[in-house]
């Protein structure tokens, strides 16, 4: 079976007690991120990146990329989501953190950069939402030269 090379086509091979929980989130992504990002195929799942065309340097890690932002991903016993801000900016992840615990009746399962919900009928949309609101594309390029690019 070959890796889908577009947004569809990946949407297309999630599991039907899934996809709404996936779709939504999608939405609710895409709704919420700022200005000038875009929505693509990156590392093999939906991406939100910072295009080429805007940030011509791309991700320092694998020339000609555009500079990641965030990732949804259909795992095999979660959706992930990935984002940077996060990772990169540590007040934002205190503040998910904060907010998950107030407004989630579950345990947050959380890495670095990676939220995974493993409840489709508890996923946060709302403060996901809020998540994507809180770094401007330009502040996300300002930090990631800062930070990140070496």
């Amino acid at each position: 079976m070959s890796k889908p090379t577009t947004v569809k086509a990946y949407i297309e091979t999630i599991s039907e007690e899934r996809i709404e929980a996936f779709s939504k989130l999608r939405e609710v992504i895409i709704k919420n991120l700022p200005k000038g990002f875009k929505e693509e195929m990156n590392y093999g799942m939906p991406g939100y990146v910072v295009p080429l065309e805007t940030y011509p340097d791309g991700y320092h890690c694998k020339k000609n990329t555009p500079l990641p932002f965030a990732n949804i991903a259909n795992q095999k016993n979660f959706i992930a989501i990935y984002n940077m801000g996060m990772y990169a900016q540590p007040e934002i992840k205190e503040w998910f953190e904060k907010e998950y615990a107030e407004r989630c009746k579950y345990k947050l399962d959380m890495g670095k950069s990676c939220v995974r919900l493993k409840k489709m009928d508890d996923i946060p949309y709302e403060l996901i939402g809020e998540l994507f609101q809180k770094m401007s594309m330009q502040e996300w390029i300002d930090l990631y030269e800062k930070n990140i690019k070496k």
